[in-house]
């Protein structure tokens, strides 16, 4: 029974600390957001910068028509990872179905099968146990209360003759 508490107890520290990110997590997950909004900023400089030298007027043709390649290259590149990451994302989520139907869902039907069955036995023992229990005490004590009510009291006999 004690050991049984100590688990729970464990069990609920776990679960406390899981529910709360540590500072060192939160402190990360700062950075990660900072760095993203720092390269997005960065990559939209460069862009607003490279649409301005392209705009001027001085530009030769030759640089813009070079510029404009490597940007499409650049593009191709971009595509090809979204590309991956989406390949990654379908399999992943592919996995996580796999995972749900296979191992947790039998992990839940199996839960509320047990949970089914420990309310029968819960009915079953309040029906067939506890009740007739409950009237036999009940019978007792009235039987104790009459028997009470009849016998002449003990305490008040000594008491007379103590007088």
């Amino acid at each position: 029974m004690e050991k049984e508490s100590k688990n729970l107890s464990q069990e609920q520290n776990i679960q406390a600390s899981q529910a709360q990110p540590s500072p060192s997590e939160v402190r990360k997950q700062k950075l990660i957001i900072a760095g993203i909004v720092v390269v997005i900023l960065l990559l939209l400089g460069i862009l607003i910068a490279g649409i301005v030298f392209l705009l001027h007027p001085n530009t030769p043709a030759e640089v813009t028509s070079r510029i404009r390649d490597v940007f499409i290259i650049l593009m191709a590149l971009e595509f090809l990872i979204i590309g991956f990451v989406l390949i990654i994302l379908v399999v992943q989520t592919a996995k996580l179905t796999n995972l749900l139907q296979n191992e947790i869902k039998p992990i839940l039907d199996s839960t509320n099968e047990t949970i089914s069955t420990l309310r029968g036995t819960t009915k079953f023992l309040s029906d067939n146990v506890t009740e007739p229990v409950i009237k036999i005490n009940e019978y007792i004590a009235g039987v104790q209360h009459v028997f009470n009510l009849i016998k002449p009291a003990r305490h008040s006999g000594k008491q007379k003759k103590k007088n």
